[in-house]
């Protein structure tokens, strides 16, 4: 766990930090730029309630808040050269096995900041008024880092005369796009950084959408996914047909003739013999087992049809078959039914331990969140502007990132 340290602990690690702001910072040109951005580091890592401006200013014996004011929200520096230099570091540092795809939200008190608006708040629980931004992460079991950010435009900010873009600097190009979206053009992102691509994980929120699965399965990327277990699929070995020709008329193209059924159906055909248990990891309080089944099913609807017809080109080059994927399910010891479902592009005999430890790995990014909230203030910045925004978030990214690494490097007592 990354914990804040005390003044006399962040004047010591002023060299190893100041190696570190060197690299990941290089594209900034100016000195003074790189400065600040140590100074504004150090603050973040900083014991201290309040991650704002003025208390970190205050806290620290070289603090200027007119100056870090100036460099988190108007500097023109390019927060996305920043990030690629963290990514291509802590991608060597963890040697991820997973990408984990993720959200989280930033409650606000008014909708003046950039991308505010009245929407589901996961921090609170409920409806709120709140920024979410999107992120994608490296992960291990060992440890995790953020790679790349986006933040979430509600559709109320697409009116190209809202006066709220001018004052918050949203861009005329940056338009609402759904959050799978958002996490695709990461991903993407991240490979034209020469990344090489991982297995994508991600929650219900983006796995339950067929047309996220399609765009991974369409670029090549491996994915595990959660799902509802009301989502409907045909058996694997089910197959369409098409009535015999009558000879009039057009032909009446291919389909199943059975009624799709939920995944929760599928799964406890065969009952608690068809589970086996499975331990996936070591966990602090010993090892983490349950109870799982793999099968192979062809997930149906309007939306899985539509995208299987076009890439077979449509009409009656449509054979009318799905596309088929694995199905993980979880059915822990002691409940009555199973309570995890997960779709993913692994073959179904790969080994159940893996799927279900690459199924499960998204603890790793919880525990960033709360170490970026409650630890480097992730979300104590204002965060009124485009730029504003994009800069904190960088910048809380690279204090976790360097204080992971310390945490990692076995010569270095460090703060965690």
């Amino acid at each position: 766990m990354l914990r804040p340290v005390d003044l006399g602990e962040v004047e010591r690690l002023r060299g190893d930090l100041g190696d570190f702001v060197a690299e990941v910072f290089a594209s900034l040109a100016r000195k003074d730029q790189r400065r600040q951005g140590d100074c504004y580091l150090r603050g973040l890592m900083l014991d201290g309630w309040r991650k704002s401006i003025q208390p970190m200013a205050e806290r620290l014996p070289d603090g200027n808040m007119q100056a870090l004011q100036q460099f988190v929200s108007q500097s023109p520096w390019d927060h996305t050269l920043v990030l690629r230099k963290i990514a291509g570091k802590m991608t060597s540092a963890l040697a991820p096995e997973a990408w984990v795809i993720d959200d989280t939200s930033f409650p606000k008190a008014g909708d003046q900041s950039v991308a505010t608006s009245r929407q589901y708040c996961g921090a609170l629980g409920k409806r709120s008024l709140c920024q979410v931004g999107v992120s994608v992460h490296a992960a291990t079991d060992q440890a995790s880092s953020p790679l790349s950010w986006r933040l979430f435009v509600p559709p109320d900010w697409d009116d190209s005369n809202d006066v709220r873009r001018r004052r918050t600097g949203l861009p005329p190009e940056i338009r609402h796009i759904e959050k799978w979206r958002l996490a695709i053009d990461a991903l993407e992102e991240l490979i034209s950084w020469g990344l090489t691509p991982q297995v994508v994980v991600a929650d219900a929120g983006y796995g339950q959408s067929a047309a996220f699965r399609h765009a991974l399965r369409s670029r090549g990327l491996d994915y595990i996914v959660a799902v509802r277990g009301d989502e409907t699929a045909h058996r694997h070995d089910t197959e369409p047909e098409a009535p015999a020709y009558g000879g009039a008329g057009r032909r009446t193209l291919p389909r199943y003739r059975t009624d799709s059924v939920a995944l929760h159906e599928l799964a406890t055909t065969g009952g608690r013999r068809a589970f086996r248990q499975v331990t996936w990891r070591q966990g602090s309080r010993g090892a983490m087992r349950s109870r799982f089944r793999v099968l192979q099913v062809r997930p149906a609807g309007k939306i899985p049809r539509a995208l299987a017809a076009a890439d077979a080109g449509g009409g009656a080059s449509w054979d009318g078959a799905l596309p088929a994927e694995t199905l993980l399910v979880e059915w822990p010891p002691g409940a009555s039914a199973p309570t995890e479902y997960w779709l993913t592009s692994l073959p179904p005999d790969t080994a159940v331990r893996r799927l279900a430890r690459l199924a499960k790995i998204r603890w790793r990014i919880e525990h960033d969140y709360r170490e970026m909230k409650h630890g480097l203030g992730l979300d104590h910045f204002e965060g009124r502007t485009w730029r504003g925004w994009h800069h904190h978030i960088t910048l809380v990214t690279a204090a976790h990132a360097f204080l992971t690494l310390r945490r990692l490097d076995p010569k270095v007592e460090a703060p965690a």
